[in-house]
């Protein structure tokens, strides 16, 4: 995963899949916030328009640790 911020626009991406690939359809989740799909129907991103008027307060991430493999 990866999140960038564009402070110019304004904008957040988070990725979930490699930036290589392709979007091939993008829906509103609601106004302002954008969720592209491959062509499989794969999640690869969101994108936060207005992100400093969207997320008015600090944003923490807690991600799970990696399930241990036996």
């Amino acid at each position: 995963m990866k999140i960038t911020y564009d402070p110019l626009a304004d904008a957040l991406y988070i990725y979930f899949k490699e930036t290589e690939i392709k979007v091939a359809r993008t829906e509103t989740i609601t106004p302002g916030v954008y969720a592209d799909f491959d062509s499989d129907g794969r999640l690869l991103g969101l994108e936060v328009i207005d992100a400093s008027e969207m997320l008015d307060r600090k944003i923490e991430i807690d991600l799970p640790e990696k399930a241990a493999t036996s």
